[in-house]
């Protein structure tokens, strides 16, 4: 069977590797001249850990990133509203959590891409996906290029997807009402105690940062706002010194060893959930199909968790696409649906401005159960996926917990 995919990102090159390794012969199409690097770091969770281990890429990733010990979260102060034991999460779960840079991740999918033979071809935007006369998918590169595989897979991202637009019609991506300013920081010495997540929530403000390293972090720091209209500011790195300058260390530290250069605003976006992710013989998988805020911390981790169903549901179908594609949304639509809303309702507590509604987003934070919060996410985030650490099956209504950490 000929597969195309398109999109070169992590939900591309992860369903091409899992698919590979089952046997297919996956080629891949990427719209940009070289590899993708959006954004500045991703928190992979023990779900995540789980498909990396069965993909043969955990050892490699676990080289390129950190081992995070915890989540602590302050408030604009500096006062501590409590945070999550990642290492009693990754010992319920079974796997391990890492933060990594995204370019980082990217070198080692790639890497893995290029050992296990699969093309991937650059410079190829797709421009439109018709069907042919006996109703088979057809995509048209900006390039002149065409192709016509027996399964076109679109992991075009959130914001342009050809493919989501020809399976979903309008299904545009919704502002939530924030912005993130994004960034890595390096330090000559170290600017931060530990490897650990750092989470600040203020009155419509929030800074996170995620280390890799003590000495490297990657970073967000967000604003409730409408949505931007004008150019962003010349010195963006000024322009968050100056809104989060009251706010404790390591912020200022953080943003000092930021190369203005490389600080990126970004209006945040997600998808509505959809009613079916294929129409043919094109399917979506990542964020074509389902973009969680990343106040869900499970982007890229549902990403992985695609690419190791769609394998197992292309073998259980035996090439049958329909069957296929009919199973694959059965299993995944459930949990991206409700990983999406939880995002949101995150979201909409984290940016709230009312005083009021901040002290008891904070005093619910600061009382809640560590215990019972790593239970919860570990239950939530293990749904559908055989981990022998898992602690129960039944999802978790309010994970809040992951919040920011792929940015």
């Amino acid at each position: 069977m000929e597969i195309g995919i398109l999109g070169g990102g992590v939900a591309g090159l992860s369903v091409a590797l899992a698919l590979r390794k089952r046997g297919y012969r996956p080629r891949v199409y990427e719209r940009r001249a070289g590899p993708a690097s959006m954004g500045a770091g991703v928190t992979l969770w023990p779900n995540a850990g789980f498909v990396l281990e069965e993909l043969g890429l955990l050892q490699d990733i676990a080289a390129a990133g950190g081992r995070p010990v915890a989540m602590r979260r302050q408030d604009a102060a500096g006062n501590a509203l409590g945070g999550l034991d990642i290492a009693l999460l990754d010992q319920l779960m079974g796997y391990p959590t890492h933060t990594i840079l995204r370019r980082d991740l990217q070198a080692v999918l790639l890497d893995h891409a290029a050992r296990a033979g699969i093309p991937v071809a650059y410079g190829h935007r797709t421009v439109a996906i018709d069907l042919d006369a006996v109703g088979k998918a057809v995509a048209r590169f900006e390039n002149g290029v065409s192709i016509r595989p027996d399964l076109l897979i679109g992991a075009d991202g959130r914001m342009d997807s050809v493919a989501r637009g020809f399976v979903a019609g309008h299904n545009t991506p919704v502002y939530q009402g924030f912005v993130n300013w994004i960034g890595v920081a390096q330090g000559r010495g170290a600017l931060v105690d530990d490897i650990a997540i750092q989470d600040f929530w203020g009155s419509g403000e929030r800074f996170g940062c995620v280390a890799v390293k003590p000495e490297l972090v990657y970073w967000a720091a967000a604003q409730a706002r409408p949505l931007p209209a004008a150019e962003p500011a010349a010195d963006m790195r000024k322009e968050v010194e100056d809104l989060f300058a009251p706010w404790p260390e390591p912020v200022a530290r953080i943003l000092r060893a930021t190369p203005a250069h490389a600080i990126r605003l970004i209006a945040v976006h997600d998808l509505e959930p959809l009613h079916t992710w294929s129409r043919a013989n094109v399917l979506l998988v990542g964020d074509a199909a389902h973009a969680p805020l990343p106040t869900s911390g499970q982007g890229a981790c549902q990403a992985l968790e695609d690419a190791w169903h769609l394998a197992r549901c292309l073998d259980e179908a035996d090439g049958g696409l329909d069957q296929a594609f009919l199973r694959f949304a059965e299993i995944r639509g459930p949990k991206t649906a409700r990983l999406t809303e939880q995002g949101r309702v995150f979201a909409r507590g984290l940016f709230a401005t009312d005083p009021e509604t901040c002290r008891l987003r904070n005093q619910r934070a600061k009382a809640s159960d560590p215990m019972r919060d790593v239970q919860a996410i570990a239950a939530g985030w293990a749904q559908g996926l055989p981990m022998a650490g898992r602690v129960d099956s039944t999802p978790a209504d309010g994970a809040g917990a992951g919040s920011l950490y792929r940015v």
